[in-house]
């Protein structure tokens, strides 16, 4: 799970490591102790933003006007699909 500095927290770090997952949150600066994440995999978080922030673009994503999963999905592949021609 990638995640910014704001939910460095110990209980959310124990939630997510319960549910099998790794955790790649950077350490906070008022942290004593500092927790090492891997740096490659939180610098890739990025690319995952400015999609979503390009999805947003489209008001029938931003909205969510669709309110059969099925509809909101595929339009979401219409709309990678078109990000991804420009």
């Amino acid at each position: 799970m990638l995640a910014d500095k704001a939910y460095d927290g110990n209980a959310l770090r124990a939630t997510i490591a319960d549910m099998g997952a790794k955790v790649v949150i950077p350490s906070n600066r008022s942290r004593k102790v500092v927790i090492p994440h891997d740096a490659i995999a939180y610098r890739q978080r990025n690319r995952i933003e400015r999609c979503f922030g390009r999805l947003k673009h489209f008001r029938r994503f931003a909205t969510r006007y669709d309110r059969r999963t099925i509809h909101f999905i595929g339009f979401i592949h219409l709309a990678a699909a078109m990000i991804w021609l420009r």
